[in-house]
């Protein structure tokens, strides 16, 4: 499937995902709106009729306007022409807010004219396990003489708890949504390893065609009955094909031993090395290769203490990969590469550190993926699979260390690694 084409389904499903949250957002605050209208004015009869049991019993004037006030969304005050008695005020109010079904924890107060105060009634609860609740004062009402207060600490919960539908479909929907984003995360991931696949397959085709295509033409003049007659050239011939063969062999070792290492299958043979060793010896070794490249290197071997538990073969070959990434990705300018050793925090350091073409932040975070490697623009002389700097981390983390990359791009690149001492 095109690109584009998975770019465009991407978008669509995401906008009608929002869209069908958007609208389930609407609705739910419509029907909690509702639900909110309906519990005052349950509680507003519910009070009602308590102050009018108050005035049947006290025998005073019925008050002129609504006795009944909502000072806040969850709290109400009412007002009485005469003095209130504790005891019956809870009674009355439990047994109308029953009648209306009423379930909800509340609390009440009642206002001292004398002291000018709110003075604290009780908490009810309907709940089997009753949170503590800590007594508080309830706000006045103020220019008014005899009142009480009835407030509802959970009425939110309360209110949410009767939508029962509401609240099972929008689980649903989190439910969806949560799958629709893994799911997209999944089409995504799958699609960019198919990329890095193909990628490696073309570049794998790249390099076995060239030494298989050089051992064809080799072989083609080895045919030839008169090459006996030219000792030199038969010798030449051979030695290409040798060559090549080697280096198909060790391309395809390259590809076996990632298996292995995804299979976890690394096995390391650890000893006592001694790291600057190992350095001297990969330097010798590169030195041609760097010679050609006309690469200046320095080392700057400065941990006191250089000795590691490691597996030599695997761990030169981190430093030969780490070093033939630093040629691949040289500057066109005076190609440098420079390497320094320090112990910190009682560890051995490595820093591999180059002036190359650098890589941006985005790169850095992916270059230690399998098949994944950094596009050089119209350059088209690196070679390789994208598998050295994945085949290091493995190494390195194997050994309980660690590897960080910190890049500018056109700046260089600097690759550091931490490992415990032997």
């Amino acid at each position: 499937m095109k690109r584009n084409t998975i770019r465009a389904l991407i978008i669509l499903a995401t906008v009608s995902i929002l869209g069908i949250v958007a609208v389930q957002v609407y609705w739910f605050n419509q029907a909690f709106d509702t639900e909110e209208e309906r519990f005052n004015r349950d509680v507003n009869t519910a009070l009602f009729n308590v102050a009018n049991q108050f005035v049947e019993i006290s025998e005073t004037a019925v008050p002129a306007n609504n006795p009944i006030k909502q000072l806040s969304t969850n709290y109400y005050v009412v007002m009485i022409n005469n003095e209130i008695d504790a005891n019956l005020l809870e009674y009355l109010l439990t047994t109308e807010f029953e009648k209306r079904n009423i379930t909800a924890d509340f609390e009440y107060g009642i206002y001292d004219c004398a002291n000018d105060e709110m003075v604290y009634g009780n908490y009810v609860s309907y709940s089997k396990n009753r949170d503590d609740v800590e007594s508080k004062t309830l706000p006045k009402w103020k220019d008014q003489s005899y009142y009480f207060g009835v407030q509802f600490p959970k009425k939110a919960a309360i209110i949410t708890n009767r939508m029962g539908v509401w609240i099972f479909s929008s689980s649903v929907l989190v439910l969806v949504v949560i799958f629709f984003a893994y799911a997209m995360f999944v089409i995504l991931k799958q699609k960019r390893l198919s990329e890095i696949q193909k990628d490696f397959i073309n570049n794998m085709t790249h390099e076995f065609k060239t030494p298989i295509s050089t051992i064809a033409v080799s072989a083609g003049v080895l045919k030839d009955p008169g090459i006996v007659r030219h000792p030199e050239r038969l010798q030449n011939y051979t030695a290409i094909i040798e060559n090549e063969n080697s280096r198909l062999k060790n391309q395809v070792e390259r590809v076996l031993q990632m298996a292995r290492l995804d299979k976890g299958n690394l096995t390391l043979k650890r000893e006592d090395l001694s790291c600057h060793a190992m350095i001297r010896e990969a330097m010798e070794s590169m030195k041609t290769n760097l010679e050609e490249n006309q690469i200046s290197f320095s080392a700057e071997l400065k941990a006191k203490d250089d000795r590691v538990m490691a597996d030599k073969l695997h761990l030169s070959n981190v430093l030969y990969n780490l070093f033939d990434n630093a040629i691949k990705y040289r500057s066109t300018t005076n190609p440098a590469i420079s390497l320094t050793t320090y112990n910190h925090n009682g560890r051995l350091v490595l820093e591999i550190e180059d002036n190359g073409i650098g890589m941006a932040r985005a790169d850095q975070k992916r270059i230690f993926d399998k098949f994944y490697r950094v596009p050089t623009g119209n350059i088209h002389n690196v070679k390789g699979f994208g598998l050295g700097l994945n085949y290091v981390k493995l190494v390195i983390k194997a050994h309980g260390g660690s590897i960080r990359v910190k890049s500018e791009p056109g700046a260089g690149t600097i690759f550091t690694i931490s490992l415990k001492k032997g």
